[in-house]
């Protein structure tokens, strides 16, 4: 192959070899000097707020862990709070119940003495109604017996001498 006949660009010269590297440290040592530690230190902070925002990510993830953890806990306290709850409400509701069901038996069998002395009252009412009837009803037969009977005088006589002779065995 030959050389001598490429074109001018893929064979450079001595010169513009010279040249271009020239160029090149120079442009290195002025990114070397300025621009890599600029980009250097633009990449650590980055680095060091991609750091710090994965640590507060897992701290957020922490701290909602716990906060789930505890909304459970406060929601197992409420449950339980809620049984407490219910179960205080059927005790009351019974005693309320068992309270009702005593006054309501005191109540009827007082009811029920009242009747009963009222029946008897007015049993034992009747009873003296009905003996006074009973008395004057006899009075009034006996009456008509000795009127029939004493209607002459010495029918009279006759029982006023038995009367007397009762009246004085009945002292002896």
């Amino acid at each position: 192959m030959d050389f001598t006949k490429l074109p001018s660009i893929l064979t450079p010269d001595l010169g513009l070899l010279f040249w271009m590297l020239l160029a090149f440290l120079v442009v290195f040592f002025i990114l070397a000097r300025y621009g890599f530690p600029a980009i250097i230190s633009m990449v650590d902070e980055r680095k060091k707020y991609i750091d710090e925002s994965l640590k507060k990510a897992h701290e957020a993830t922490e701290r909602l862990e716990n906060i789930k953890q505890e909304s459970e806990a406060m929601l197992q306290e409420a449950r339980e709070k809620q049984a407490l709850i219910l179960k205080e409400a059927a005790d009351s509701r019974d005693a309320i119940i068992h309270d009702a069901q005593e006054k309501a038996k005191s109540e009827g069998s007082r009811l029920l003495q009242e009747a009963k002395a009222e029946i008897e009252s007015e049993k034992q009412q009747a009873i003296r109604d009905i003996r006074t009837q009973v008395a004057e009803l006899s009075v009034q037969i006996a009456e008509k017996v000795l009127r029939e009977k004493l209607s002459s005088n010495d029918a009279q006589m006759k029982m006023i001498d038995r009367l007397l002779d009762d009246v004085t065995a009945a002292k002896h």
